[in-house]
C-alpha cells in the first residue's frame, strides 16, 4: 500500500458512507428518545459515571503538577499532529528494522482485508481479540465473521457485550449499560458449560469468564489488538488494560496483527512518561494501569514470532487538513469527557450511533466520516448532542477544546445546508429590522400574539410551528405591553428622562 495519501493538502476522501462503525441508522435526537425511556439504563449509567468521576478527581488532586501534565500532553499531541507524516515513516522503519511488518491502509475495507489475509495465511479460523476501538471502528468481528473467521472478544467487557449481541457504549467500559444481574443472565444464556447455579457475585462472574476464555488463550494462534501508542524513536508499540487479558493475547499467540490508528504515534520514548500518568487517572481513576504491556517488533523465542502492524487512517487525513477539526485527533480515549457529560449520563452510548459516543464521539466521528448534504443524515446531528456546558474541556487529559469544535461543525452544517430553518429565520429577521416601519409591525404583532398564547404567568409554554421545538424544552417569556421606543416617546418617559438628567447635574 503506497503511504503517498499521507502527504499534504490533498489528503483522501473520508470513509464511504455506511462502511465500517461510524454511521449510526438514525439522527441523534430520535435515537436519543428511545434510550431516555429506559430507566434501568439511566440508572446504571448515573451510578457508573458518578463512581468513575469520584474517582478521577481524587487522583489527579493527589497530583501538584496536574495542569503541567496537562499541557504537557497537548503539546506533544500537537508536535505530532505537525509531524505525523515524518514520525509515521519512522515508526515503519523502526518497526521493520526490528522485524515486524507494516502495512498501510486507507480506509476500513483495506485495513479488513489486509488483516483477513494475514489470518488465512496462517491457516487459522479464528483469532483472540485485546479490547481495540479502532477494530470497532473498521467492523472487523463481523468482516471476519463473514469469511469464516471467528473472533473472540477477551476483555471482560468486550466478551459481555459479544456474548449479548450487544453494542459497545462506552470508550472504557462497553457494557457500562449492564447491571451485574443481566450479565449473569448473558453468561448464562452464552458461555456453554457455565454452572447454571451462577449468581451475580462479580468475583463469580469474573472467575466464569476466565474459565471461558483460558482455552481460547491456550489454543488460538492468532491475535488481533489495537494500540494505545506507538513510539516513533524505537518501533514499540503500548497497549495499557486492567485485567491481564491483553497481556494473553499479546504473549501466548504465533501471530499478532495490530490495527492502530495513524493518529497514535507519539515522537519519543521520553513521551510516553507523560501519558502513562494521565490515561489511567482520567480514565479508571487509577495513578497507573494494573496491566501496560510494550512490545518492539519480533523476539526469537519469546512472544509473537509473526509482527504485523496495520496503520489506519479511515478519515484521520482529512480530519488532519482541517486546521480547526484536527484537534480531535488529539484523544487518547480515556473516556474523561464521557463520564462528566450531562447529555452522555442521561442517553449513554447507543444513541450516538458510532465506535465513539460522548462529546468526543459528536466531534470524531464527523470527522473521520464527514457530514453528508443528505436529509437526515445521522453523522449531521451529533454536534448537536451537547449542552456546550464545558465541562469536557475541564476533564480532557489532553486539553482538547471540544465545545469550540462542536461550535464549528455546526458552523460547517448550516454552511453547507443551504436552506435551514435557522438561516431562513435569520434571514427573515434581517429583512424586518432592515426596515423600521416593518420592525414596528413586527413588535405590534408580537405583543399581541405574546398576550394571547402567554398563561396567567406571563409566560408562552406552547409556540405554534415551526417553533413548537423550541417551547417543548423550555418557556418563553411574553413580550411586554411596550417597546423601548413607545416609552422614550411618551410623556411619562421623557419626564423619568428630565429627571434622569437633573439628578445627573447636581452630582
Amino acid at each position: 500500500m503506497s503511504r503517498t495519501f499521507l502527504g499534504m493538502p490533498t489528503p483522501p476522501p473520508r470513509a464511504p458512507y455506511g462502511q465500517g462503525n461510524l454511521r449510526g441508522e438514525e439522527p441523534f435526537p430520535r435515537a436519543a428518545r428511545g434510550e431516555l425511556r429506559d430507566e434501568r439504563l439511566r440508572g446504571n449509567l448515573r451510578r457508573a459515571t458518578r463512581t468513575i468521576r469520584a474517582k478521577r478527581l481524587d487522583v489527579t488532586a493527589e497530583l501538584p503538577d496536574w495542569e503541567a501534565l496537562r499541557t504537557a500532553g497537548a503539546q506533544i499531541k500537537a508536535d505530532t499532529m505537525n509531524r505525523l507524516p515524518e514520525l509515521l515513516e519512522r515508526l515503519e522503519s523502526e518497526v521493520t528494522a526490528a522485524g515486524g511488518t507494516v502495512h498501510w491502509a486507507r480506509d476500513a475495507a483495506e485495513a479488513n482485508a489486509v488483516v483477513t489475509r494475514l489470518v488465512k495465511a496462517t491457516g487459522s479460523d479464528e483469532v483472540i481479540k485485546v479490547k481495540s476501538m479502532a477494530t470497532q471502528e473498521i467492523g472487523l468481528n463481523e468482516h471476519l465473521a463473514a469469511r469464516g473467521i471467528t473472533a473472540h472478544e477477551t476483555d471482560l467487557a468486550e466478551l459481555i457485550v459479544q456474548l449479548a449481541g450487544d453494542r459497545p457504549s462506552h470508550i472504557l467500559v462497553p457494557a457500562i449499560h449492564r447491571n451485574r444481574d443481566e450479565i449473569r443472565d448473558i453468561f448464562l444464556d452464552g458461555i456453554p458449560g457455565v454452572d447454571p447455579g451462577l449468581d451475580a457475585v462479580p468475583a463469580h462472574l469474573a472467575a466464569a469468564a476466565r474459565a471461558h476464555l483460558r482455552e481460547k488463550f491456550m489454543t488460538t494462534r492468532v491475535a488481533v489488538s489495537g494500540a494505545n501508542f506507538g513510539i516513533a524513536e524505537t518501533g514499540t508499540l503500548s497497549v495499557v488494560e486492567s485485567e491481564g487479558n491483553g497481556r494473553m493475547c499479546l504473549t501466548l499467540p504465533d501471530t499478532l496483527i495490530t490495527v492502530m490508528g495513524i493518529e497514535k504515534v507519539l515522537p519519543r520514548w521520553q513521551d510516553l512518561e507523560v501519558f502513562l500518568q494521565l490515561l489511567p487517572r482520567s480514565s479508571t481513576g487509577e495513578r497507573m494501569n494494573p496491566y501496560t504491556s510494550l512490545w518492539t517488533g519480533v523476539t526469537e523465542g519469546d512472544g509473537p514470532q509473526e509482527f504485523h502492524l496495520v496503520l489506519l487512517d479511515n478519515g484521520r487525513t482529512a480530519a488532519l487538513a482541517d486546521a480547526v477539526g484536527r484537534e480531535a485527533l488529539s484523544c487518547i480515549r480515556c473516556s474523561a469527557c464521557l463520564n462528566v457529560c450531562p447529555v452522555y449520563e442521561r442517553v449513554g452510548g447507543h444513541a450516538y450511533g458510532s465506535t465513539y459516543p460522548g462529546p468526543i464521539g459528536a466531534v470524531l466521528t464527523p470527522q473521520l466520516a464527514g457530514m453528508h448534504e443528505t436529509a437526515h443524515d445521522p453523522n449531521a446531528s451529533l454536534p448537536y448532542a451537547s449542552s456546550l456546558c464545558g465541562a469536557c474541556f475541564d476533564a480532557c487529559p489532553v486539553k482538547i477544546d471540544i465545545p469550540s469544535l462542536l461550535v464549528e461543525l455546526r458552523h460547517q452544517k448550516t454552511e453547507r445546508s443551504g436552506a435551514t430553518p435557522e438561516r431562513l429565520a435569520m434571514r427573515a429577521a434581517a429583512a424586518v429590522m432592515a426596515h423600521p416601519a416593518l420592525y414596528t409591525a413586527a413588535q405590534r404583532a408580537a405583543r399581541v400574539g405574546g398576550r394571547i398564547a402567554a398563561g396567567r404567568d406571563r409566560r408562552i409554554t406552547a409556540l405554534p410551528p415551526p417553533f413548537r421545538g423550541w417551547s417543548d424544552s423550555r418557556d418563553t417569556a411574553a413580550p411586554p405591553k411596550g417597546t423601548f421606543r413607545d416609552w422614550f416617546a411618551s410623556a411619562e418617559g421623557q419626564a423619568e428622562l428630565r429627571a434622569a438628567a437633573r439628578t445627573e447635574e447636581d452630582r
